[in-house]
């Protein structure tokens, strides 16, 4: 509804008896808030402002807004509240969980389908067909848009989770959201872990109770995936967070086949074995880099559920029940026994985290989920030597694989000299990919290097990128660097913009949430121009300085790989 632009008719302060008014439409309407939660929404002397427009549809509406920021707004007299009074009553609403590339499809105007939804252990919500519900993303409870349910909750899981789930009306990042001070979502943990149910109880204990000692780690998380022989001129970078690039948010409608891209990559292992190592995976990723000692003792709930679910790879969900340990205290015992923890209930009932050993091997040795960033090389059908190797127009090859393809070449067609074996003799097929015009009467050797640099050189430069868990990204030409510009705004005020952080596999909504929280600035997340697929984080000052440590100390990227850190500021000495 308000992906587009609108128009405004009106803008005036509210009335004294149309406060009353909608303060006790908003009661009507949101019977569960409090006389203070109610004051909240609608102050009771505090500037309220009226606003009247016109969607691009032409459809007429109210807007209520307080302090800039729009609080609630009315269709048909029918109050619904804004991403900015959800951030602060999270719980007006029944939430469904998305996943966050999805926002940007909603946030163009899409509605949300059922194979987008995130189905927790606990179960859906239950709602019914026409229920207005919120839109939230995983490992964050803060809404990000609202919108109503077009098939009660019985009717989506008999849907197979099929078909359109929600009809979208307002989301973070959208017109309205613009009218405010476009203030990013705050992180909001989930709420505690529900106590396990009597049947749950009784089914647990007829599984095996005795927790196997020292049960081996998935041997694929210690494996060290960014190793690239530098003789080779294959170019890496080890990215921190694996999140997957933005979207273009200007599609109607979210495809069931689009959805499908989000899912894990299915492996050998069993489903049992996969969650094993996926429990591992986040257990070992949230103590190394989530967890601070200041935080412990730790409530295991909250453990599991905000700091592993958070770590949790775009596709997947945790879920105890299907792992070998049944249980998240049998797999924490585990733990225990290897020494990587200590866990005592402090209160009864209630299990604590209250000591971690970080110089413990497993958690010294885990790798984060690495993105893999190599420069491979297009391979032309019209190269007969790359056909004898079995590649295709198609395929990409490393500069290794491409050396490997020539010297199979040469030595299947015995090109070798004979006297002096530092060099190659150019035969008819050499000579027409590798040798121009002028050099073809002259040149019958060639050295090995000189060889294959031509052939390097002739071939179209590719660039891929290998999340975890997920297929590679290739894309044509050589891969932008993380530019990063300072422009001058009026009253002489710097702005910080970033571009191309989608490239390198980061979240440009998590960037701008993160830089805001540590310089306390402003932070907006736009379109980049002339780019509909791509967008540009922007933050008030000259925050380069926060920004390198974050992309080179905690995401871990080359300095090769960002453009403009000589921009910084210098500090000062302190006087």
């Amino acid at each position: 509804m308000f992906a587009k632009a609108f128009r405004v008719k009106s803008n005036t302060a509210i009335k004294g008896s149309d406060r009353r008014k909608l303060r006790a439409d908003v009661a009507a309407t949101f019977p569960m808030l409090s006389t203070e939660q109610l004051s909240e929404i609608v102050l009771n002397k505090e500037e309220l402002n009226v606003i009247t427009l016109y969607t691009h549809k032409g459809e007429a509406l109210t807007v209520y807004t307080n302090s800039r920021n729009p609080v609630l707004f009315e269709i048909e007299r029918r109050l619904y509240p804004t991403v900015y009074t959800l951030w602060t009553h999270p719980d007006l609403l029944p939430a469904f969980t998305t996943w966050p590339p999805v926002l940007h499809k909603l946030a163009g105007g899409a509605d949300l389908m059922l194979p987008g939804v995130v189905v927790p252990s606990s179960g859906l919500p239950q709602v019914d067909r026409g229920t207005l519900c919120a839109i939230t993303l995983v490992g964050n409870r803060a809404p990000v848009a609202i919108g109503i349910a077009t098939m009660s909750t019985m009717e989506m899981l008999a849907a197979g989770m099929k078909g359109k789930g929600f009809t979208v009306l307002h989301t973070y990042m959208d017109q309205l959201w613009s009218l405010g001070d476009k203030t990013c979502p705050p992180t909001i943990a989930f709420l505690e872990a529900e106590p396990v149910t009597e049947e749950e109880e009784q089914g647990d204990k007829r599984e095996e109770n005795k927790v196997p000692e020292n049960r081996p780690i998935d041997p694929s998380l210690q494996t060290d995936i960014g190793n690239v022989n530098l003789n080779e001129t294959i170019e890496s970078a080890d990215v921190g967070e694996n999140e997957e690039p933005r979207e273009n948010g200007a599609a109607e409608t979210i495809e069931e086949d689009n959805l499908d891209t989000l899912q894990g990559l299915e492996d050998s292992r069993s489903p049992q074995e996969q969650m094993d190592a996926l429990l591992h995976q986040c257990f070992f990723h949230a103590l190394k880099c989530k967890v601070k000692k200041s935080e412990l003792p730790l409530l295991t709930s909250t453990f599991l559920r905000n700091y592993m679910f958070s770590c949790c790879p775009k596709g997947q969900q945790i879920d105890i029940k299907k792992s070998s340990y049944k249980k998240f205290s049998k797999f924490l015992q585990s733990m225990q026994q290897q020494k990587i923890l200590q866990v005592k209930e402090l209160s009864k009932g209630v299990e604590s985290i209250v000591d971690v050993d970080w110089r413990h091997d497993s958690i010294r040795s885990f790798n984060r989920n690495k993105h893999h960033l190599k420069i491979p090389l297009s391979v032309g059908i019209r190269y007969p030597l790359f056909q004898e190797s079995g590649y295709k127009k198609s395929n990409t090859l490393s500069n290794s694989e491409v050396r490997s393809a020539i010297i199979s070449y040469v030595k299947t067609n015995e090109l070798v000299d004979e006297t002096n074996k530092n060099f190659v003799k150019v035969n008819p097929v050499l000579c027409d990919c590798l040798l121009n015009k002028s050099e073809q009467n002259e040149i019958s050797k060639l050295k090995w290097d000189d060889l294959v640099s031509r052939c390097l050189d002739q071939l179209q430069p590719f660039y891929q990128v290998t999340f975890a868990g997920h297929e590679p990204v290739v894309r044509k030409g050589n891969i932008d660097p993380i530019d990063i510009t300072i422009a001058q705004r009026s009253s002489n005020k710097k702005v910080t913009m970033i571009k191309n952080l989608e490239l390198y596999g980061l979240d440009p909504q998590s960037i701008a949430s993160i830089l805001q929280q540590r310089v306390q600035a402003s932070a907006t997340v736009t379109t980049l121009p002339g780019a509909k697929d791509r967008v540009q984080v922007q933050i008030q000052g000259n925050q380069i300085n926060h920004l390198a440590k974050l992309l080179l100390e905690d995401y871990k990227i080359q300095r090769k790989y960002i453009q403009g850190l000589e921009k910084a500021p210098k500090i000062g000495r302190k006087k």
